[in-house]
């Protein structure tokens, strides 16, 4: 009897459209980014990974995971490493595209060192393409509206995973209380996903969030990022200290503000006034003994939604009047 490969009928599913492709090609798919991080250190097997102070504990898991010694570097105000580094053969080095804005610096690294001994962390600069180094590794859900994911981009001969993970629709109710309620009425969802995304042994990307990012229309966005972007900054520029070039940004994850009084009273009243604003990283002062630039990088940083979402800019108020 005829059976056939793809079912006919029967009830919908989600409606989504088709044909946009994976913003980046030829990526290695995986359910995080600390996942695809862990399958790099596997396959490479570094003993030691030199890390910046100044970033989530859930980059460091893979690491001690792998057993490889952690050496940290700290940055100066302009995301660049303050640290002397001094990589042995054996070493590897993981340098963050800071909100996209290190691009050109992330050149001179290359210049400075083996580029095949550099991984860049492009977490927060999906719309930044690859350089030519070791690897480079993405996150796409802090950009998009999807329950997991992690890409990885290599010239390595390294291949995905053949357990495919399965948590995602698990996952994806945040994303349905977001798009039928309010914010407020999926976080308690939203961060029983990101606990689950804890499990980092390396699986392949689910067939749900693949399909998802084939949906995607990336130029829009990305355009409409921008544009946000650029309206933020032609209306805070000069109230903002940070300490680096905010221009040509592509697609930007947010627009980062360090105000020049303090931070955490502007965070809260953004928070009470619903501009859900997030801390980078707390955590990371744990690891800190006198190094102030990532200190006050987690005390004063305000991270501002610049998303592809209808900007409202009701919330400046609160800002230029401090």
């Amino acid at each position: 009897m005829l059976s056939l490969s793809k079912a006919v009928g029967g009830y919908f599913e989600l409606e989504l459209p088709r044909g946009y492709g994976i913003y980046h090609t030829g990526a290695l798919k995986y359910q995080s980014a600390r996942s695809a991080f862990l399958a790099l250190l596997q396959h490479r097997k570094p003993k030691r990974v030199w890390m910046p102070y100044f970033i989530c504990d859930t980059m460091l898991a893979p690491v001690e995971m792998m057993g490889a010694d952690v050496i940290f570097y700290s940055i100066n105000s302009n995301f660049t490493i303050a640290s002397d580094v001094s990589l042995n053969k054996d070493d590897l080095l993981l340098y963050v595209n800071y909100f996209g804005l290190c691009s050109e610096y992330q050149d001179e690294l290359l210049s400075k060192f083996n580029p095949e001994q550099v991984v860049f962390d492009h977490s927060q600069a999906f719309f930044c393409r690859p350089k030519n180094c070791l690897a480079t590794i993405y996150s796409p859900r802090k950009f998009f509206g999807i329950p997991d994911g992690g890409l990885l981009i290599t010239g390595l001969a390294m291949n995905e995973p053949e357990d495919i993970d399965e948590g995602s629709i698990d996952r994806c109710l945040h994303l349905l209380k977001r798009l039928g309620g309010e914010p407020e009425d999926g976080y308690a969802s939203y961060q029983k996903a990101e606990e689950s995304l804890k499990k980092i042994k390396p699986e392949k990307m689910s067939f749900l969030t693949e399909r998802l990012l084939n949906s995607i229309n990336y130029e829009s966005i990305k355009s409409k990022r921008e544009e946000n972007f650029a309206e933020l900054h032609c209306k805070l520029s000069m109230f903002n200290r940070i300490n680096s070039p905010l221009t040509n940004i592509q697609g930007p994850m947010v627009y980062p503000f360090v105000p020049t009084l303090s931070g955490k009273e502007i965070k809260s009243d953004l928070i009470k006034q619903r501009c859900f604003v997030s801390t980078y990283w707390p955590e990371c002062k744990t690891r800190l003994s006198s190094y102030d630039v990532e200190k006050n990088l987690v005390d004063n940083l305000i991270p501002l939604p610049c998303d592809q979402r209808v900007l409202n800019t009701d919330f400046l108020s609160l800002i230029i009047n401090e």
